[in-house]
């Protein structure tokens, strides 16, 4: 391939308005959702009135039980809601400050190796792919990962250019506070980032291997020290690890949300199970799970163009010098790619389709730098067939992911069609003297559909525990779980809110106490944490709560007693009166 074209100022504008164009869709009447998920909205709330609780993750600000996440993101959250009070904006609004910062770090790492308009068209990719757009309008753990692994893929391209063990190092600690975001979702990038240093930073062999020794020092010391911190400090005045067996967050990351989410097990039941009917948890696994019903349309509009665009990379760059910056760029954001994709494609427990926003920056990067590259050298017929065929794969997939929606602007998939179809002949043709404008029909074919349902996704509103893009009607077969305040009456939000005890509450499911939380501004235990299955609290501390005063009612389900065979659920009902408010029935425990 050519040399690697110089950065042009005349890009800078483009640059601006790719990065306005990203605010404006991800900030654009962002509180229509409310708080979204009012799982990690009410452990905000509470991270906003207690730094126990924002240092450990609470999901009430007494200090029962932790989200079954490590804390990082409502670390931002958190702090968010403290300087400009707690709100649905000050929730949501870190999460698409972290989209555009992604956009923005994946164009400036993109433009590094190949140019200015290979950074555009990587950002651009990024920021209109729907699941990012979902993503970054939610507060969910998944966009401040996004951002710690796109800066870290930065950190990488610096490294490797001067061969740097600095740069090398940041990108370690990023990838560790990923780490403390998701757990061990954030180290599925890490053997493509050492792989692209070993083989093309510009030094020895024996320094190569020893940065990358230091780097992974950097990831242990980034994420070990909160590992540590959870493990040293005395049980008894922190809350219970949510989603571990053992109140450990090293077991969390080992079981439930590791080894748990790639095998099954306890905890941790198969996706998708024999078909995409479930399309909440993934769609069956395996190697079309990222093109099924479930993951299709959040990720993979561009998915068979990146992989066509990896391919003719590495085959066009096979006897390119050792340190060359073009194959370095594809070993690490194509490497990214194809690990995580099949980790996600292949993995037996848990997973819902959000979860592919972490491939959206790699299929981004690899179809710009890839995608810019071959155009470069299009007078060379293979590298313009492969581009023809980049045009041409993408438009006949949008077809086919448009028609999954079919009564959603019908005419769309049609458009994009016959648009490929005209583009890519010409592409293989070389373009000719209309290159310019060929290669910039091509860039609007590729990105219609994914941009149109990307704004599609923007302009509904979503909330619950498993959020889906797309138009309204799109998520047919998925699965939403109760939004905030669908479950408390006016009545029970009212006789919460007039306590002043510890815990206005009990309940036993996690997004009932978080919406009670919310609606009424006092803290409620989650009893038994997000699954139910916790031991936080036990009985004899659920009890000691009472005989305190420090608990004044305990919430049932609705329309009879206390949910579920608990322990706690069975004591209040054997021990106390109830009375029905609304639609719940409520023990008062004072």
């Amino acid at each position: 391939m050519p040399a690697t074209p110089r950065p042009a100022t005349r890009h800078r504008p483009l640059g601006w308005l790719m990065l306005a164009g990203t605010a404006a869709l991800y900030l654009w009447n962002l509180t229509a959702s409310g708080w979204a998920n009012s799982y990690y909205a009410a452990a905000t709330q509470a991270a906003t009135r207690s730094w126990k609780a924002w240092l450990f993750g609470s999901l009430d600000a007494g200090n029962v039980v932790t989200v079954d996440k490590p804390p990082a993101s409502l670390w931002l959250s958190g702090l968010f809601g403290r300087v400009f009070g707690f709100s649905s904006w000050s929730v949501l609004a870190p999460q698409a400050l972290a989209g555009v910062a992604s956009v923005f770090l994946l164009y400036a790492a993109v433009k590094r190796v190949a140019g200015p308009a290979a950074g555009l068209l990587a950002g651009t990719v990024l920021a209109l792919t729907p699941v990012a757009t979902l993503m970054f309008r939610y507060n969910l753990p998944d966009a401040l990962l996004v951002l710690l692994l796109v800066g870290a893929g930065y950190a990488v391209t610096r490294a490797t250019e001067t061969a740097s063990s600095r740069w090398l190092a940041l990108a370690g600690a990023l990838v560790g506070l990923g780490f403390l975001t998701k757990m061990l979702q954030a180290f599925l990038v890490l053997p493509a980032f050492g792989l692209a240093y070993l083989l093309a930073a510009p030094t020895s062999l024996r320094r190569r291997v020893w940065h990358v020794v230091l780097a992974g020092i950097s990831v242990v010391g980034s994420a070990g020290w909160y590992v540590a911190l959870v493990a040293l400090w005395p049980a008894g005045s922190r809350p219970y690890i949510a989603g571990s067996t053992n109140d450990s967050l090293l077991e969390l990351a080992l079981g439930y949300n590791g080894l748990g989410r790639i095998f099954g097990g306890d905890g941790n039941p198969g996706g998708g199970g024999d078909g995409d009917g479930n399309v909440g948890f993934g769609g069956a696994s395996g190697l079309g799970r990222m093109f099924g019903a479930a993951f299709g349309t959040e990720v993979s509009w561009l998915l068979p163009a990146a992989i066509v665009a990896l391919g003719a990379g590495f085959w066009f760059t096979r006897r390119a010098p050792r340190t060359d910056p073009t194959r370095a760029a594809l070993l690490l954001w194509g490497g990214w790619l194809v690990l995580t994709g099949l980790v996600f494609s292949l993995m037996g427990g848990i997973i819902h389709p959000y979860y592919a926003v972490a491939l959206a920056p790699a299929i981004g990067a690899v179809v710009g730098v890839a995608g810019v590259r071959l155009w470069t050298g299009r007078t060379n017929r293979p590298a313009a067939v492969a581009m023809a065929a980049m045009v041409a794969v993408t438009a006949v997939w949008s077809f086919i992911l448009l028609d999954r929606t079919d009564s959603w602007l019908p005419w769309l998939r049609w458009v994009i069609l016959a648009g490929g179809v005209v583009v890519a002949t010409g592409l293989a043709l070389g373009g000719g003297r209309a290159g310019r404008w060929v290669a910039t029909a091509g860039v609007v074919v590729a990105l219609a559909g994914t941009g149109a349902y990307s704004v599609a996704t923007a302009a509904r509103t979503h909330t619950g525990s498993i959020p889906l893009s797309g138009p309204a009607g799109a998520d047919v077969g998925g699965l939403r779980m109760a939004g905030p305040g669908d479950l408390t009456s006016d009545g029970l939000t009212s006789l919460l809110a007039a306590t002043d005890t510890t815990w206005a509450a009990a309940t036993t499911n996690a997004t009932s106490a978080a919406d009670m939380e919310l609606a009424s501004g006092r803290p409620v235990i989650a009893v038994g944490g997000w699954s139910g299955s916790d031991p936080a609290p036990t009985l004899a501390e659920f009890q000691q709560y009472v005989e305190s005063g420090q608990v004044s009612y305990y919430v049932g389900g609705m329309g009879g007693g206390p949910r579920g065979s608990s322990e706690i659920a069975e004591w209040v009902a054997d021990n106390y009166e109830s009375t029905a408010v609304g639609n719940q029935t409520v023990y008062d425990l004072r």
